[in-house]
């Protein structure tokens, strides 16, 4: 496809396939959503920063967020994405399978990421909600590591009377979390945004 590493192609290819909506308005309940390209370009910045170091995913898909990722990472790098949902794990690992520093490992996030913590960089693209699971997540970066989140609606997108105003789930996170200097980072389409935090202080904090 053009514009884009011809890995997201093949990941976007099989998103298509399964039903994923590859633009917000798509996006529904019968049609989860893909990373968005922005997005994607976003993380192959931040990948590109991390020689020598470890990736983690939560929530693979079919493997658009993680092509992205592998697409721009050094050579020394490596990257582990967790995928619940078997069926779409495999797509994802046959996606992916060109590439021998990607890991694909079907199961849940909170079994598979922390043996093999810590990490340079967490993508954290699985609906994580819970104040301890994104804790949890936090202290498995190293110091200086840095966790993103998608799928945010900036403030001036959102409707005047909408709760999110007031209360947004995934920016509570962020801002609840003592151990994160973060920023919400505002994409082209000004109605898409994510969340970016670096994790400060070391391990036992």
């Amino acid at each position: 496809m053009a514009g884009v590493p011809g890995l997201v192609g093949s990941a976007i290819e099989a998103a298509r396939a399964d039903g994923f909506a590859l633009t917000r308005a798509e996006a529904g309940p019968d049609h989860p959503s893909a990373s968005l390209p922005d997005v994607g370009r976003f993380l192959a910045v931040l990948a590109a920063g991390c020689p020598g170091g470890r990736i983690a995913e939560c929530g693979t898909g079919t493997g658009i967020g993680a092509a992205w990722i592998a697409s721009a990472m050094p050579p020394g790098c490596s990257l582990i994405t967790a995928e619940i949902d078997p069926d779409r794990a495999a797509a994802a690992a046959d996606v992916l399978r060109p590439d021998q520093r990607v890991q694909v490992r079907t199961g849940d996030w909170r079994v598979v990421l922390p043996e093999l913590a810590p990490y340079d960089l967490i993508f954290a693209d699985a609906g994580v909600r819970d104040q301890q699971d994104f804790r949890d997540l936090v202290s498995m970066l190293t110091p200086g590591g840095s966790i993103v989140m998608d799928d945010v609606t900036p403030v001036a997108a959102l409707a005047p009377d909408s709760p999110l105003r007031d209360h947004d789930p995934k920016r509570a996170l962020f801002a609840a979390e003592p151990r994160l200097r973060w920023t919400e980072v505002v994409l082209p389409d000004l109605r898409d945004s994510l969340l970016v935090g670096a994790r400060t202080g070391y391990p036992g904090d």
